[in-house]
């Protein structure tokens, strides 16, 4: 764990109508409790995307042909090359929309379970066997519960 104020720049953009959609402010909150402790200082940015740019990413990215719910892109910088760029991630609103309505989930917390699994593996945590997964969770749901949400899982 890393001590010491958090310095996390988050650039939110959306491509397409925010109507609906949570505000930059709710993203940046929800970002920076994932990487509180973890990390000093960063720069993220997440884009909201629709269900034509979320597949294409996905398609070009992971050679998978559809939408998925979040991508994360860790920041892949030169050597020599000091900048404190975490990455990117991308949320495909009408996948995490289908998601929540199909798992009975408010929109909201579905959304913040996103931007801190999304933020997590950013910062290097990963869900490739079952131990990675259960320590993983068992995180996302504490920060989760720290912001007033329940268990996701």
């Amino acid at each position: 764990m890393t001590r010491g104020p958090l310095q996390l720049d988050v650039g939110v953009s959306y491509g397409l109508p925010r109507k609906g959609l949570p505000a930059a402010t709710s993203f940046r909150r929800w970002a920076l409790a994932a990487a509180q402790g973890r990390i000093r200082k960063a720069d993220l940015a997440i884009r909201i995307v629709d269900e034509k740019e979320g597949r294409s990413l996905n398609h070009h990215y992971r050679g998978k042909d559809y939408a998925t719910n979040v991508l994360s892109f860790p920041a892949e910088l030169p050597e020599g090359v000091d900048l404190p760029l975490l990455g990117d991630l991308v949320i495909c609103a009408p996948v995490v929309a289908r998601e929540a309505s199909e798992q009975g989930k408010p929109l909201a917390a579905h959304y913040a379970h996103l931007t801190v699994h999304g933020v997590l593996h950013l910062l290097g945590l990963d869900h490739e066997d079952e131990r990675e997964a259960e320590a993983m969770e068992q995180i996302e749901r504490e920060i989760l519960a720290g912001l007033g949400f329940p268990d996701p899982y």
